[in-house]
């Protein structure tokens, strides 16, 4: 053969591959096979590499095995996660119950495409309880979507009963469980249909890679979530699989350290004069404390404050005051990050005043003195600005 053709099959690896720590990261979206017989085998996904190779197949069964679940699917973020098992699971017709507390983006996707599809959204406040929110649901349901703790004011819904009382309606239960990260609660044991988490958080925890899960423990369901993802052509690069599953590794004690420099936050926070009051469920005292001691194993490092009032100038001032926490909208790195959430709170359905400016911490693995210090020097800024 010439130079030209053997340059092009020059190369490829011959025998297996040397047996490292890690999945290899295989690169391709051509998939060589065996025979004529297997171009068209439906039973083998593996005609495609944008099906996921061997990376992604490590981290799916890592997650599962993490999530008690028969499968789980990956998506290029959190919110295509969540935006992407709400399109395979609902369909023209259905209704979805959305607690109010949801993740703004989610939000978004429900009021602007859901709805354009002829899926009905329905807002219900966190408190409603179980048997309301269930019994009072109309035959046109066909799923509940739960985050607890909930968005930037963390309040606690009763998961299993929800859970258990939407099962004998025939209604799906779907759950964000990013503040669980699927180890501090698990979803699917306490009866939920489908556990959703942005990876891109704890399970990633260096806040530089991009991805989401859903995980079911039902066979069934986790079929048309793969389905779901092969219709709408999503993909996760071999990359961005191998960095998650690297994190993966690690969560555990992530978790524990920055779940305890987030108490000690909390409560050295409950103590300053300027602060009005906490909200973080694993504080105890605090909201929905009972339902979290009840159902999880341990708190990640994200919470809320509530400042005394004062004008919206010593709430800037105070967040311009602090230098080793930052000032940015995402969470679950290795980093503290703080920010206001206020204007967020306004799409709500069911808002409530929390008596003064709500300030949403993530709380990462600094020395805790170096962060109360940096608080400390943000809430004098902030009294010097309250008048």
């Amino acid at each position: 053969m010439s130079d030209q053709t053997r340059l092009i099959h020059a190369g490829k690896i011959a025998g297996a591959l040397v047996n490292t720590v890690g999945p290899p990261i295989q690169k391709g979206s051509t998939v060589l096979l065996p025979d004529a017989a297997a171009l068209y085998d439906d039973d083998n996904y593996l005609t495609y590499g944008r099906a996921g190779l061997s990376a992604q197949a490590s981290l799916r069964a890592a997650l599962a095995e993490l999530e008690g679940a028969a499968d789980v699917a990956l998506y290029p973020s959190g919110l295509a996660a969540i935006s992407g098992a709400l399109l395979a699971l609902l369909a023209a017709g259905d209704e979805i119950l959305v607690v109010d507390s949801i993740y703004k983006p989610v939000r978004r996707f429900c009021d602007n495409v859901l709805k354009r599809f002829g899926v009905a959204v329905t807002y219900f406040d966190p408190a409603t309880p179980p048997e309301t929110l269930v019994g009072e649901a109309s035959p046109q349901v066909r799923m509940i979507m739960l985050e607890s703790p909930g968005s930037l004011s963390f309040e606690m819904q009763d998961t299993p009963r929800i859970a258990a009382l939407a099962r004998d309606r025939g209604i799906l239960t779907a759950i964000d469980n990013t503040w669980g990260a699927g180890l501090l609660f698990k979803p699917l044991d306490h009866g939920i249909d489908v556990s959703l988490q942005a990876l891109t958080k704890y399970v990633g925890g260096h806040s530089d890679v991009f991805m989401g899960s859903a995980a079911a423990r039902d066979p069934k369901l986790a079929g048309k979530l793969a389905d779901g993802i092969n219709h709408l052509g999503w993909a996760v690069s071999g990359e961005d699989a191998y960095a998650m599953l690297r994190g993966l590794r690690t969560l555990p004690l992530r978790l524990d350290r920055q779940g305890a420099n987030g108490l000690a936050i909390a409560a050295w926070l409950r103590d300053q004069p300027e602060v009005a009051s906490i909200l973080h469920p694993a504080l105890p005292g605090c909201p929905g404390h009972d339902l979290w001691a009840r159902d999880f194993t341990g708190a990640c490092g994200l919470f809320s404050f509530v400042l005394k009032p004062a004008p919206e100038a010593a709430v800037d001032a105070f967040l311009d005051a602090l230098s080793v926490f930052g000032l940015g909208f995402s969470w679950g790195g290795f980093e503290s990050l703080a920010i206001s959430c206020d204007p967020q709170l306004k799409v709500r359905r069911y808002a409530k005043s929390y008596g003064g400016p709500l300030i949403r911490l993530h709380v990462g693995l600094e020395a805790v003195d170096d962060l109360m210090a940096d608080l400390r020097r943000a809430l004098d800024a902030y009294a010097k600005h309250a008048g």
